[in-house]
C-alpha cells in the first residue's frame, strides 16, 4: 500500500478512520521499561512508517501523541498511550519540522547517490538518515579528498540548476524499481529527485571494501554554520585572539597543560616519600597505615608501599572522591592481602586484583572506608600473639 504520505509529502492534516487498536508494549530506542500503550492501525496515513533508511514521523492523532510508527505488511502502525475507538473518525496532524528535514536528507541522498555512480561509479548500498548526520554506504574501499571536492560541487551545480521534482510510483514487480536509488522493496514505493544545500563532511571506513560518506542538508547544513560560529565566538572570547590564531593558542595551552602535569606527578611523587618517611621516622610504627587523599593516583599509592615496606606493615591507601568514586590499594603480608583483599573490595563497592602483596582497583563507594579500616584492624588484632 501507497499511503498519502508518500503520495503527498506536504500534506500536515488529514482526516481518517481507526480501523484496529490493540493493547502492545513499546520497548524505547533507548532501552529502559517497556512503555505500555496501543498501535492503532488508520485507513490512510500521513505520518511515514520507519523503513528505507529514514526514520519514521511524529504527530497527533487527535491530541493523543503518536510516539512510533512502524510497517506491518501493508499496513502502518502508530503507537500511542490512549486507546482510540475503532470506525471513530480523527484529525492526523504531523510534526512538520522533523518530516521537512527528513525528506531534505532523503533528497540529498538521492542526489549524492545519482551522481555518485554518475561520476565515479560508485553505487550505494545502504543508507542511514541520523539524527545529527546522515551516511551513505558506498561500494568502494575509499574516496580521495579530491573526489568528495568534487561530488560536492557537482551536487550543489545541479540544486542551483533547479532541476524539478519528479515523482512516480512503481509497482513491486516493477523492474524499473532497480533504478531507484536505496534498493529494492516488496511494496509499491515512489521515486524522488528532491534537491536541498548539501555539504560533504568526510569519509569513514564502513564493510569490508566500503566506505562510508557522512553527510548533511538542507537546514542541517544551517545549524551546523550556527553552531560552528557560535563556538567560533566562544573561542575568541576565551582565547583573546582571532578564528585564525585558535589552533595555535590552543596547542600552546596544551603544552602548558602538558608542563603543569608533569610538575604536579613530580609533586606528588615527592610527597608520597616524606608520607612515606614520616611513618617511618616514628619510634613505635603501627601495624596497619591507613591514608586518604583526595589528588592522586595508583601511581602516587605504590610509591608509599614501596617506601614502607609491605613486610609487616598493613596498608590501606586510598585516592579520590571522599564519599564516592576513588582508588584504593591494600598491600602487605601475601597471605593477608590474599584473604582481605576482595573483601575490602566488596566493601567499598568496586572490583579489584591482586599479586604478590598488593590487592588494588576501582571503588564507588569510598564513603565505607571506616568499614574497611575496621576490618582490618580486627583481622591485625586476631593475628597479635595475645589473641
Amino acid at each position: 500500500m501507497v499511503f498519502r504520505c508518500q503520495r503527498d509529502s506536504w500534506a500536515r492534516q488529514f482526516a481518517t478512520r481507526v480501523v484496529s487498536c490493540r493493547a502492545a508494549e513499546l520497548r524505547p530506542e533507548g532501552g529502559g521499561e517497556p512503555v505500555r500503550g496501543f498501535q492503532v492501525v488508520l485507513e490512510d496515513t500521513i505520518l511515514f512508517p520507519e523503513g528505507g533508511g529514514q526514520p519514521d514521523d511524529r504527530g497527533l492523532i487527535g491530541d493523543v501523541p503518536v510516539l512510533r510508527v512502524t510497517r506491518r505488511g501493508p499496513e502502518a502502525v502508530h503507537f500511542v498511550q490512549a486507546a482510540l475507538e475503532p470506525g471513530a473518525e480523527v484529525l492526523l496532524s504531523l510534526d512538520w519540522e522533523r518530516r521537512f528535514d527528513h525528506m531534505q536528507q532523503h533528497s540529498g541522498q538521492h542526489l549524492i547517490t545519482a551522481i555518485a555512480e554518475q561520476m565515479f561509479g560508485f553505487k550505494t548500498t545502504s543508507w542511514e538518515l541520523g539524527r545529527q548526520r546522515s551516511v551513505i554506504e558506498l561500494d568502494t574501499p575509499s574516496m580521495t579528498a579530491e573526489q568528495i571536492e568534487a561530488l560536492e560541487r557537482s551536487v550543489n551545480e545541479k540544486i542551483r540548476e533547479r532541476v524539478p521534482v519528479l515523482v512516480r510510483e512503481l509497482a513491486a514487480d516493477d523492474p524499473e524499481i532497480e533504478t531507484v536509488s536505496g534498493g529494492k522493496r516488496t511494496d509499491d514505493i515512489r521515486g524522488t529527485r528532491i534537491t536541498a544545500v548539501i555539504k560533504l563532511l568526510g569519509t569513514e571506513k564502513g564493510k569490508k571494501n566500503k566506505t562510508n560518506l557522512v553527510f548533511l542538508a538542507g537546514n542541517r547544513v544551517l545549524k551546523s554554520i550556527e553552531q560552528s560560529y557560535s563556538t567560533e565566538k566562544a573561542l575568541t572570547s576565551l582565547l583573546k585572539n582571532g578564528p585564525g590564531e585558535h589552533i595555535e593558542a590552543v596547542k600552546r595551552l596544551q603544552n602548558s597543560v602538558k608542563v603543569l602535569q608533569k610538575n604536579n606527578l613530580n609533586l606528588l611523587r615527592d610527597i608520597a616519600v616524606l608520607i612515606a618517611r614520616d611513618f617511618k621516622s616514628k619510634p613505635a610504627q603501627s601495624q596497619l597505615f591507613v591514608l586518604h587523599r583526595k589528588e592522586g593516583d595508583s601511581e602516587f599509592m605504590n610509591i608509599i608501599a614501596n617506601e614502607i615496606g609491605t613486610e609487616e606493615t598493613l596498608l590501606f591507601l586510598t585516592v579520590g572522591d571522599e564519599k564516592e568514586a576513588g582508588l584504593f590499594l591494600l598491600a602487605g603480608p601475601v597471605e593477608a592481602v590474599e584473604n582481605l583483599g576482595p573483601r575490602v573490595a566488596e566493601l567499598l563497592g568496586g572490583k579489584g586484583a591482586g599479586k604478590r602483596g598488593r590487592f588494588q582497583g576501582k571503588a564507588t563507594k569510598m564513603s565505607r572506608r571506616g568499614e574497611v579500616q575496621a576490618l582490618l584492624q580486627e583481622f591485625i588484632s586476631h593475628q597479635s600473639p595475645e589473641a
